[in-house]
């Protein structure tokens, strides 16, 4: 298994960091992709890698609530990193936010426009946050008709027609702990799309699945993700393995 959105760099870890990378292993997870968030999380994040190589692989980008009044500044630091980082495999995580707060949606949009920029450039996947935003962002997608971009909706939380959009565009879609949630319809949403669009996810430290929801969520947890969505497939757990692994190595060219 592959997870395509950790973020155990996080002071969360701190104290265990190498025993939860080893339960992943035992569990059967042999990469983890760390999304950034912004200039505070990069050094952490990039730690973490160095320490990791063979375990971890990095996105670059910038955080849709970390753009605020000093987001030019921002934008330029994280260039900066991704430009020195060239064993990069995704411009993330990204996007637009507008659960928390809309007084930046303006500069918010420029930055995913320049971000998406970058991924065009570079020719890399971008990893997108989006959060009560989704038509705001095809919005801004629509500006690029016509070139090649490529990625994730990360933590998908869209309804059926968002999802085939999303597939319609080329995008896969980062399916996590939400999946496993009592009041969830998220698997009446996805079961129409197809495994071949499903990518697995933890955004560990957050959004545990059922039966650790509330705890601190690793990426340990993602053999909850990919049995739930085995029940919801009507497959065993080790086709979700197969195909969610090879739909990661295909997006995001891990080694």
């Amino acid at each position: 298994m592959i997870d395509t959105h950790s973020h155990i760099y996080d002071p969360d870890f701190d104290s265990d960091r190498v025993e939860v990378i080893r339960r992943a292993i035992e569990a059967g997870v042999e990469k983890v992709l760390l999304a950034n968030v912004d200039t505070s999380t990069l050094q952490p994040m990039l730690q973490c890698h160095k320490q990791h190589p063979d375990f971890t692989s990095i996105a670059i980008g910038l955080h849709p609530t970390s753009v605020k009044e000093d987001w030019q500044t921002e934008l330029r630091n994280v260039e900066d990193a991704l430009r020195c980082n060239p064993n990069c495999l995704s411009i993330g995580e990204i996007g637009l936010d507008l659960y928390w707060d809309k007084t930046f949606i303006a500069e918010q949009e420029k930055a995913l426009e320049q971000q998406l920029d970058w991924a065009i450039s570079l020719d890399l996947p971008v990893i997108l946050h989006i959060r009560k935003a989704h038509a705001e962002t095809f919005k801004v997608l629509s500006k690029f008709k016509g070139k090649t971009i490529r990625g994730v909706f990360h933590c998908f939380g869209g309804g059926v027609e968002e999802a085939r959009k999303a597939v319609d565009l080329g995008f896969m879609l980062g399916i996590g702990g939400v999946i496993t949630y009592k009041n969830s319809n998220l698997g009446e949403i996805i079961t129409p799309i197809g495994l071949n669009h499903i990518l697995l996810e933890t955004d560990a430290p957050y959004l545990s699945p059922v039966p650790n929801r509330g705890k601190r969520n690793e990426p340990y947890n993602l053999v909850y993700i990919r049995d739930h969505l085995a029940s919801i497939f009507h497959e065993n757990s080790q086709k979700i393995d197969e195909i969610t692994t090879k739909n990661a190595c295909q997006l995001f060219n891990f080694d």
